[in-house]
């Protein structure tokens, strides 16, 4: 799977308040992004170590010309479903409750690859679609 390029209709299954995250400078979120904390500021989901996954976006923010903190992005912590990798990242049944990690802002994997994800949640379940993980700093549940 590649990035978002267009807001994306993530399904959910738990919600809790949004919150107002300063944005981070030249990135975009669309709505159903993966949404981290990149040096305290809110960015799309990518492969990178010490990213903090806080939820998911709610809606479209645009930051792409600006500078940190310029715009504000609205973030919900909650359980919604992401694809799930491919080959040997391939998350299964058996890693229910584990961790998973961050592709990008709309992909998980099984593994951390070789050190360089950063944990995008608790695997809730998978199926056919997808894997549902909780998202959101100290669990949603």
């Amino acid at each position: 799977m590649t990035a978002l390029s267009q807001d994306r209709a993530t399904p959910f299954y738990a919600d809790k308040q949004p919150h107002d995250y300063a944005q981070k400078a030249a990135t975009k979120l669309f709505a159903g992004a993966l949404a981290v904390l990149d040096g305290g500021y809110a960015a799309p989901g990518r492969t990178a170590t010490s990213l903090v996954a806080v939820g998911f976006a709610d809606k479209y923010s645009d930051n792409s010309s600006g500078a940190n903190g310029d715009v504000n992005a609205r973030i919900r912590s909650r359980i919604g479903r992401l694809n799930n990798s491919a080959s040997t990242d391939l998350i299964a049944l058996t890693e229910i409750g584990s961790d998973c990690y961050i592709v990008d802002d709309q992909t998980v994997a099984k593994t951390n690859g070789s050190n360089t994800r950063s944990v995008a949640g608790k695997v809730i379940n998978v199926d056919a679609l997808g894997v549902w993980v909780a998202v959101g700093p100290g669990g949603v549940l």
